[in-house]
């Protein structure tokens, strides 16, 4: 069975087309710059050539043509037709509490959707957009919503509420909704595989970290607690978001500087975390590399993303009453060793030994932790689209 996942953005479309028999990625790539000036289609050959196509794309449903015009383009294509592609799987943002796992899209779930926009003002309509142009282009192929939201619901009320007045939690949904669920529920269920542990009785932490970071707390196989909010911006530094914050400091900003909520939502999203602080970049890359040229303010910026990771580490520790595997996975986690020993430098209290050589893998599974570690402290590289196809794959087959 062939399978496409789309994951769409407010001006991009990243693709992947899986043969779900043998999980292999026939074709990838994404459009970038829908709507604006320089639109361009960059793929990756089987033979791992990259491919640069320019084309105006004024909105989505263009580029999803685009999408379907190259998947079965004579030079590059992997499809001879359209009608192989059996299936569409869609990352969507926001689910709410509306869906606590992944669903065949009809008319129903759109609604649903639709009226997540709130919550995800700036990811769920663009996702409604890939799902509306694969009904208008190829209507007749079944489509999937695989939420970003959905395996975060098994949290705890006392987890998961605000302690502000409950009639927001009763008037707006106001809670912590926690984001990253589909790569986190791949690495929690990959780990226990690769380490042959069941994940009935298992605790592990599971560290998504990348240019947005979050960890969860995921305990016989069920997340307790995580670090992302209402909103993607809640819990760790990241690359541009500042993560937890006072909301006192909020207003106080606001005040001083005359901001509107937008451009205060703005500063706190995309001017913070570690650009705001280094200034120089929001890349994790290029802050290692001044740290390692000894500025200063680069030195402060990194100890700052390590120790928030940690403190996170120790306290999902207390709330599952100890843990099993600490799990690295995204951009930083699976690449970074220097921030892994960073992170994991002051946890010798929980039995957390990392053996250096082991360390210095780069994006593959590995155990990174010595022999005698009492936790096993694990780099698991993340593949959210192949779970969002084995989700699509198996809502079919069970429809």
């Amino acid at each position: 069975m062939k399978v496409l996942v789309l994951n769409c953005g407010s001006s991009s479309i990243k693709y992947k087309l899986f043969e779900m028999t043998t999980k292999e990625v026939l074709a990838q790539g994404g459009i970038e710059k829908i709507g604006l000036p320089g639109s361009f289609l960059k793929l990756t050959l089987p033979n791992g050539e990259k491919k640069v196509i320019e084309k105006d794309v004024p909105e989505h449903t263009t580029g999803v043509q685009f999408i379907f015009d190259t998947l079965t383009n004579a030079e590059y294509g992997a499809v001879s037709n359209l009608h192989e592609i059996k299936a569409v799987g869609h990352r969507v943002l926001h689910g709410g509490t509306k869906f606590s796992g992944s669903v065949l899209i009809d008319d129903a779930v759109i609604a649903a959707v639709e009226e997540c926009c709130d919550l995800g003002p700036l990811h769920n309509p663009a996702n409604l957009k890939g799902i509306y142009a694969v009904q208008k282009l190829l209507p007749e192929v079944p489509q999937v919503a695989v939420f970003d939201t959905a395996f975060h619901q098994t949290m705890p009320d006392y987890a998961y509420l605000y302690p502000i007045p409950y009639k927001y939690f009763e008037k707006y949904g106001i809670r912590r909704y926690g984001f990253h669920g589909t790569s986190h529920r791949y690495v929690s269920k990959r780990v226990c595989e690769f380490l042959n542990i069941p994940q009935e009785g298992s605790r592990i932490i599971t560290c998504h970290i990348g240019n947005g970071g979050s960890i969860a707390a995921v305990k016989d196989g069920k997340c307790i607690d995580t670090t992302m909010g209402l909103t993607p911006l809640e819990g760790l530094m990241m690359g541009t978001r500042c993560g937890d914050i006072d909301g006192g400091a909020i207003t106080y900003i606001m005040k001083k500087e005359g901001l509107t909520p937008d451009e205060m939502s703005t500063l706190l999203n995309k001017k913070s975390g570690v650009l705001g602080m280094f200034e120089k970049s929001s890349d994790m890359r290029e802050l290692e590399d001044a740290v390692a040229r000894g500025e200063e303010r680069a030195i402060l910026t990194e100890n700052m993303y390590f120790y928030r990771i940690t403190k996170y580490i120790g306290a999902y520790a207390a709330a599952m009453g100890g843990v099993d595997v600490i799990l690295f996975t995204g951009g930083v986690g699976e690449n970074q060793a220097t921030a892994r020993a960073g992170v994991c430098k002051t946890l010798g209290f929980l039995g957390v030994e990392i053996d250096p050589e082991r360390n210095k893998v780069r994006s593959k599974e590995a155990i990174i932790s010595t022999d005698s570690s009492k936790v096993k402290v694990v780099v698991i590289p993340t593949d959210e689209e192949l779970m969002i196809a084995t989700d699509t794959m198996n809502i079919l087959n069970n429809k």
